[in-house]
């Protein structure tokens, strides 16, 4: 939900040890890439963002712009008997005819395949898409995650989004059919403020900035990755939590965002502060300390989560995450699973992972 910047300091040997499973996990995907994202080099970047211009006209919206105050998420899945070459076709005429539906006013509709898909096309999928691994603390519902086609809408009137999933859902009649549907919100925040969780902490400090978005979230034919968790929040429980007790669970003041030892929001976290007693001023179990880039050579994801709210029983997080590759999450939520005392307060109950199609040229659809 949370993460904190890069560090040059080393990993410990715990950080170390509590990533191997999600390490194993990146090391199984990447073997048969020439290009890593965790160690991509100078030169690497460097061509990569010379072309910065012809690049952003092929990705689709709703990844890196400003984020607006509603989303719909959903998920498809291809019609029974629709397969292989017929199914492909199909998909194809009807990503023509959403890329044809107008959109309301700053609204953004983003499109992603997930990895069940191209094994029922009979395609080869993206190298990187692999279903999110299994994590033991998981409380996953099947019906309410994953999906053949992931759909996020945002904007800024909701009725408005609600009409347009709607088209999209009729206009998908014979291709596809509803998996399941999501609303999300943020909660009231002045322009240029990070928007806080139902937890009442900031959620989004640390997002990259647009040149660490450019190394870590697009790939250079203009695809990345979407991640989506529900992520359920025991909102009571962790109110009842005295102010110090909140903010020892997060690693983060609660009124200013600032990293707990430091003043302002965006100040680096020092995870090697220490009280007069020779505790961790950010404690070893908080949320911050766990989800640190450090522990992943820097790399980061772009989170552009929403809350959801069906009443007292049924709150939480809809985290989404773009990244150039889906291990990297795996790798922090490893960690996080294994260690992070915010879990007293969370459960995670539904997962999905999609390949974020290029949006080709201005004059083209997805279905091309």
């Amino acid at each position: 939900m949370i993460s904190t910047p890069s560090d040059p300091r080393p990993p410990t040997r715990r950080s170390v040890l509590a990533t191997t499973t999600a390490v194993a996990f990146l090391t199984a995907g990447c073997a048969a890439e020439t290009r890593r994202p965790t160690a991509e080099s100078t030169e690497d970047h460097a061509s990569r963002t010379t072309s910065g211009t012809r690049a952003t006209r092929l990705r689709q919206r709703g990844v890196s712009d400003p984020q607006p105050r509603h989303a719909v998420v959903a998920a498809h899945d291809l019609v029974a008997g629709l397969r292989g070459p017929d199914g492909t076709t199909a998909l194809r005429r009807l990503l023509d005819r959403w890329t044809a539906l107008a959109l309301p006013d700053g609204a953004t509709r983003t499109v992603a395949f997930g990895p069940a898909l191209y094994r029922k096309l009979g395609l080869a999928a993206p190298v990187r898409l692999r279903d999110i691994p299994a994590f033991p603390r998981d409380r996953l519902d099947p019906g309410r995650g994953g999906g053949d086609v992931l759909v996020q809408l945002c904007g800024d009137d909701a009725e408005a989004l609600r009409a347009l999933s709607r088209r999209l859902t009729t206009t998908a009649a014979r291709t596809l059919v509803p998996r399941w549907h999501e609303r999300g919100f943020l909660p009231d925040h002045a322009r240029g403020e990070t928007p806080r969780n139902l937890f009442g902490f900031k959620d989004g400090t640390e997002n990259p900035s647009a040149a660490e978005t450019e190394q870590w979230v697009w790939n250079d034919d203009g695809s990345t990755y979407l991640v989506y968790r529900r992520i359920h929040m025991d909102v009571s429980a962790f109110e009842a939590l005295p102010r110090d007790g909140q903010e020892a669970v997060i690693g983060r003041h609660r009124a200013s965002g600032a990293p707990l030892g430091a003043r302002r929001e965006h100040d680096p976290a020092d995870l090697y502060a220490k009280t007069a007693q020779g505790r961790y001023v950010i404690p070893a179990d908080a949320h911050v300390r766990l989800a640190h880039s450090r522990l992943d050579g820097g790399a980061r994801m772009l989170r552009r989560g929403y809350s959801y709210d069906n009443g007292s029983d049924d709150r939480g997080l809809l985290f989404l995450a773009y990244m150039r590759d889906p291990a990297l999450f795996a790798r922090v939520q490893e960690r996080l699973d294994l260690s992070d005392t915010m879990n007293t307060f969370i459960d995670h109950r539904a997962s999905a992972v999609g390949y974020v199609l290029p949006a080709g040229d201005p004059a083209s659809s997805l279905g091309r």
